[in-house]
């Protein structure tokens, strides 16, 4: 039923300069996976297996990560060395990868909309490499899949912040339908806390209905005259239904240096050395 995860992977990174001068943010390790690898493995285990992904200049490594490396793959076979491509082999099996690219950097709306020809005409998830989210038990896509099948709209995942820093994110207000599930009513881009309907922040993972890219073409700029994807799903909301989900595992927002920091500790101690 939903078959395609769509990765926006077109931004600059800034907040990690220098190191994303020459590398995608996407590619920054954690431990001894890229980011993105995380994420497409979530996609996978919810039988996401058609993977596309929105690319920008300097982001070449993003498509040779997910091909075979033939030099590489012949010079450690057999050795011990080999079975660390294990992951990574999987994945290229199990999933297909199409790639577009974005030509501005017009915000995630406009990011989302650059996907459209790889996605169709039919309902996608969304995922934002650099949030890491880990739950052990059932991956966030899992999670929210399931939900979709019994809702059929679209639904984004949150998570309760701190009042002061709603500036960082999309806040939502919404009626609570179910145990952690919220029919949404208002959603504002990065508010300051004064402003903020709520502390619910929407973290980088969504399932999306296509009405949607009609709803961003019609979008005017927002916030950072950006096209942003909380005012298109505003307007879904108030047209018809989005549902917000606060979903069970931990984020770590890998955007920042101190986030980074903690995923990579936490990922070491819990799934390198498991």
């Amino acid at each position: 039923m939903i078959r395609k995860c769509l990765f926006p992977a077109a931004g600059y990174g800034t907040r990690f300069l220098p190191a994303t001068k020459s590398m995608p943010k996407e590619m920054m390790p954690i431990v001894n996976k890229p980011l993105i690898e995380y994420g497409v493995e979530e996609a996978l285990e919810a039988g996401l297996d058609q993977i596309s992904i929105v690319t920008g200049r300097g982001k070449r490594a993003l498509a040779d990560h997910f091909d075979t490396n033939y030099e590489l793959e012949h010079q450690i076979a057999g050795s011990s060395k080999e079975n660390l491509l294990k992951d990574i082999r999987h994945l290229i099996d199990a999933c297909t990868f199409s790639y577009t690219r974005q030509q501005e950097m017009k915000g995630l709306g406009h990011a989302i909309l650059t996907g459209e020809p790889l996605i169709g005409d039919e309902p996608f998830a969304v995922v934002l490499a650099d949030d890491l989210c880990v739950n052990p038990e059932e991956g966030v896509l899992s999670q929210m899949v399931k939900l979709y099948r019994q809702f059929r709209c679209s639904i984004v995942a949150i998570q309760e912040v701190p009042a002061d820093e709603t500036y960082k994110y999309g806040v939502i207000d919404g009626e609570m339908i179910k145990e952690d599930i919220f029919r949404i009513n208002d959603m504002v881009e990065k508010p300051a806390p004064e402003n903020a309907p709520s502390n619910m922040a929407i973290i980088g993972r969504y399932i999306l209905t296509p009405d949607i890219f009609e709803i961003i073409r019609n979008t005017p700029p927002g916030k950072g005259g950006e096209i942003q994807i909380t005012d298109a799903l505003l307007k879904q909301a108030k047209d018809g239904c989005v549902l917000a989900y606060k979903f069970k595992g931990k984020r770590f927002d890998c955007g920042s240096v101190d986030g980074y920091i903690k995923a990579t500790n936490y990922c070491y101690e819990n799934l390198y050395q498991a």
